[in-house]
């Protein structure tokens, strides 16, 4: 059967998991009767959560005849180490653009992947029937942005669909019948060449392994595009790492083809096709498996580089394992091995002591799914506030700098521009009209900046703005940047919060915990409304007596706390501090928890 494979990439939240929806049900890969959910490449837990891709997933559909692999891959720039190794697989990219919101920062940054690796683009304006939408600006800001990177001849040339993924239909004009995704299937078969390693069959088998798996039954799995000949179950065959050191060597028990939504066993993996492969121990992402003749590693595509550290540590909080069952540092350890494995965008490293790991990343959010994926897992861990990764670039100190892009109500245009080139330090480059009382902003700000800005950033506009980043590029570094502006409420007692001493310590400031919740000494209950820390006693009852006077008996009206997410939790705190984090409670406390080793740090600091 012909082979075509293609990637489908865009900005979050443009519509790359629905579109696959339509594709699997227009193309009969769902039986008459069977049962469907919306988003059924999400099979993540926190991908239905939150509503967004994190893993990129493969999927394979038949058309005429012609099987089409089709990679999902996700929209959020954090996940970008994701897209970087799949575009390896594929010999074709389906392009989504929202035809509201143009191209985005992850538009672009997924575009020139796709585009430095000699990929021709299909460009699919979806949304177009949305009140908003602009196909015709849309579509010139996608060539304008193709152009900007650098696109040949045959790229800049691109075809060009619109879709209505939601509702199943795509078509080649603005004006086309509306009914369903047949001309976007006819674009891949005619636009997407068939798989060059085809023509390799005769070669001794070899394969880069891209993602990798694990099966309760069949063990490690590793998935990737067969480049060369052809394997079958029981073959033995070697990994060699990107050096070509030989890993070790190993019997295939299973080769798993994509079908739908499920893989299925099949008896030979041909080159060209996207298959996963069982028997493996030692082997890993960015290896190659490969027949015992084959002495050359496949070249990996190299992955950027992290932008973010934070130290993950033991939870030594007098409440520590209270909720969770994995509180040991050599048990964390071999949880962020094992991450860092699967996700080539992760770095581990150990700090001298041994019981706390300093992971890089690409951003908060990734560094967040991690996070709650390790406490959902039984795991409890305290969090350092998120560092930004300094480069020495010909003896100049250089900092991470990222692309915001900003829509925002005409009304908050101000706020917004003096909080990101003031106190942050960035460099407003574009700002323009988007919609009927609407303003873009496009502006190049430090990572620095940008760490606990998104809450400031939602209290500004009210709630109504939408902000998007993406790293831009190595910049010297722009001097210090002011953190946190508001100081904390910190607890001097042990034992449990009480409501009447929350109530008369509402007057100095926003509390981040209720009434008959466990608090312990260096805990922080609250963002003080000065600039500095204060401790507090939130044990504090009412005294009784006796006698009766006015005014002693009125009720307690408790404000409700702020209760924060991991991922503002984590923006929130200051270097002094951790979160710390449970199966079941998120909290935040001071770093040193005595109160002697709090004075001398603060009189230090």
């Amino acid at each position: 059967m012909d082979l075509r494979n293609i990637a489908i990439i865009a900005h979050v939240d443009h519509g790359k998991t629905t579109l696959v929806d339509e594709l699997l049900k227009q193309s009969g890969t769902y039986r008459d009767n069977q049962a469907t959910t919306e988003r059924a490449m999400d099979s993540n837990d926190l991908e239905r959560e939150r509503g967004i891709t994190i893993l990129a997933k493969a999927t394979s559909v038949e058309w005429k005849g012609m099987r089409i692999n089709i990679v999902d891959t996700p929209g959020h720039p954090d996940f970008g180490g994701e897209v970087e190794r799949i575009l390896s697989m594929v010999d074709g990219v389906c392009l989504l653009v929202d035809a509201a919101e143009g191209p985005m920062p992850q538009t672009k940054f997924v575009t020139s992947k796709a585009l430095a690796l000699g990929l021709r683009p299909i460009v699919v304006l979806n949304k177009v029937d949305k009140p908003a939408a602009e196909p015709d600006r849309a579509l010139n800001e996608v060539f304008d942005l193709f152009a900007n990177l650098g696109a040949d001849d045959d790229q800049l040339d691109f075809p060009t669909l619109y879709a209505s993924g939601i509702n199943g239909w795509c078509d080649a004009d603005l004006d086309g019948p509306r009914k369903d995704m047949e001309a976007l299937f006819d674009l891949i078969v005619r636009h997407v060449p068939a798989p060059r390693q085809v023509a390799r069959q005769s070669e001794p088998f070899s394969m880069l392994a891209t993602m990798l798996g694990a099966d309760p039954f069949l063990g490690r799995i590793l998935t990737g595009r067969v480049e060369t000949g052809s394997l079958k179950v029981g073959e033995t065959l070697k990994a060699m790492s990107r050096e070509g050191e030989r890993i070790e060597q190993f019997r295939v028990t299973k080769i798993l083809a994509f079908r739908g939504l499920g893989q299925q066993p099949i008896d030979e993996a041909v080159a060209g096709d996207i298959v996963s492969l069982a028997g493996m121990s030692k082997a890993t992402v960015a290896d190659t498996l490969c027949h015992a003749s084959v002495s050359e590693a496949i070249p990996a595509q190299p992955i950027d580089p992290p932008t973010i550290s934070v130290t993950f540590g033991i939870n030594d909080s007098p409440l520590a394992g209270k909720d969770g069952s994995k509180v040991q540092s050599r048990v964390i350890r071999d949880r962020l091995m094992k991450e860092a494995e699967s996700n080539v965008a992760i770095k581990i490293e150990d700090t001298p002591g041994g019981e706390a790991f300093i992971v890089s990343g690409r951003g908060e959010l990734q560094m967040g799914v991690l996070i709650e994926n390790m406490r959902r897992e039984g795991f409890e861990l305290s969090i350092s506030r998120p560092q930004v990764i300094f480069r020495d670039i010909d003896g100049v100190r250089h900092e991470p700098v990222e692309e915001v892009t900003i829509d925002v109500d005409d009304e908050h245009t101000g706020a917004v521009i003096e909080k990101l080139t003031g106190p942050r330090k960035g460099d407003l480059t574009e700002m323009k009209p988007a919609g009927v009382g609407k303003t873009r902003i496009i502006a190049h700000v430090p990572s620095r900046g940008l760490i606990g800005y998104h809450g400031e950033f939602l209290t500004d506009t009210r709630g109504t703005g939408v902000l998007n980043r993406v790293f831009h590029e190595w910049a010297p570094y722009k001097g210090p940047i002011q953190g946190r502006r508001q100081g904390v409420l910190i607890s001097m007692e042990n034992g449990v919060s009480v409501a009447y001493a929350l109530w008369n310590l509402e007057e100095r400031g926003k509390m981040f915990i209720g009434a008959q919740e466990r608090i312990y000494e260096g805990m922080v209950i609250g963002e003080h409304s000065r600039d500095n820390d204060l401790e507090v006693n939130p044990l504090k009852g009412k005294k009784l007596t006796n006698v009766r006077a006015s005014g002693t008996d009125e009720a307690v009206r408790l404000t409700p706390p702020v209760i924060m997410s991991l991922e503002q939790a984590i923006a929130y705190i200051d270097d002094d501090e951790l979160v710390e984090v449970t199966p079941k409670s998120i909290r935040l406390r001071k770093r040193y928890l005595d109160p002697h080793e709090r004075k001398r740090q603060a009189r230090a600091g």
